[in-house]
């Protein structure tokens, strides 16, 4: 027996996702109330406060490390992008040095870490105007385009940490871009998945999938001219989001100034519904797109992810790696919309 009956109340189902092949196991008698995810002041230990913000004006004035400098019609910036103080790669580094370490195959470093930083300690995506949360897309772009082809990079993974739970150290609002000389697991499951299902259907996955959510209605969260935003069928965690555009594209760098506009309406209203309606969760948002190591990826399809904080993987999740969500997609798509 998988379901209490078959509209509404699906109390146990296995989902596998249509690109990676994993399953998620939706078992909603864990379900939680919106307010389980309010923030506990607890939560909150070991941000920065604004007094003390690394982040904050009078603290960036190291202006010969800036890559990246926004400024105001006043003269003033409104975003930086700077070198990580404490990076995962290593841009001294100048050779990969590939080596066999026993059975093992082991790979130097090399890379660049780089935070985005824009000028408000209080004032996050949701609370920016469009044309602030679209120079934010503009500075992805621009440092993408600037670290695809350095030597041995083949991946540049763009995130956002949101508060404690999420992994961000510092409380101002600020986001990451990691240069690599691997193309990271998770989406290289992505892609061969997408190969894959190319390779049998002759059509993009990903797209087959929008169809069938604008079609259905039930998931779709956001919708304008170049983009639409869901709660995917397969959904990890409880109020996981995807930021698709509607049109098949496959690399992000090429994105164009006005479809970064219609991208950050879509990116504010996810994020705002989230402040909202779930009262301010700690989330991890970040890019899949088409990898920048001179290979042709014309089958995938580049899009944003954004996972809350709102699952905790115990000892089923551990030992079977089947993700379990707590929340059916259709429900957290109706919660969110509200």
């Amino acid at each position: 027996m998988t379901t209490k009956n078959k509209r509404e109340n699906i109390f146990f189902q296995l989902r596998k996702d249509l690109v990676s092949g994993t399953w998620v196991l939706f078992s909603t008698k864990r379900d939680k109330r919106p307010d389980f995810f309010k923030k506990e002041e607890e939560k909150k230990e070991g941000l920065e406060n604004i007094k003390n913000c690394p982040f904050c004006k009078e603290k960036i004035t190291d202006q010969e490390k800036d890559v990246l400098v926004y400024a105001k019609n006043d003269g003033d910036w409104s975003l930086k992008v700077f070198p990580n103080k404490f990076p995962a790669l290593s841009s001294e580094y100048k050779d990969i040095n590939k080596r066999d370490h026993g059975p093992f195959e082991v790979i130097d470093g090399v890379g660049y870490h780089e935070v985005l930083v824009t000028e408000d300690h209080k004032k996050d995506i949701p609370d920016m105007e469009i044309i602030q949360i679209a120079e934010i897309l503009d500075a992805y772009q621009e440092r993408y385009l600037a670290l695809m082809n350095r030597k041995h990079i083949k991946y540049v993974s763009i995130f956002k940490n949101y508060g404690h739970e999420a992994g961000a150290s510092i409380e101002h609002p600020h986001s990451q871009i990691v240069a690599m000389p691997i193309i990271d697991p998770d989406v290289f499951r992505s892609i061969n998945g997408s190969e894959n299902y190319f390779n049998a259907h002759k059509e993009c996955v990903h797209c087959a999938m929008i169809e069938w959510e604008k079609d259905s209605g039930k998931r779709l969260l956001f919708e304008n001219e170049e983009f639409v935003a869901v709660c995917p069928f397969v959904s990890r965690v409880p109020f996981e989001m995807r930021i698709y555009p509607k049109r098949h594209l496959s690399y992000f760098e090429r994105i164009t100034d006005e479809q970064k506009v219609k991208l950050a309406e879509a990116m504010k209203f996810c994020l705002s519904k989230l402040k909202k309606n779930l009262n301010d969760p700690a989330y991890n948002l970040f890019l899949h797109t088409a990898p920048c190591n001179g290979q042709i990826y014309d089958h995938y399809h580049w899009h944003f992810e954004i996972f809350p904080k709102t699952n905790i993987w115990a000892g089923l999740e551990l030992s079977t790696g089947i993700e379990v969500c707590s929340i059916i997609p259709e429900r957290a798509a109706r919660m969110l919309r509200e």
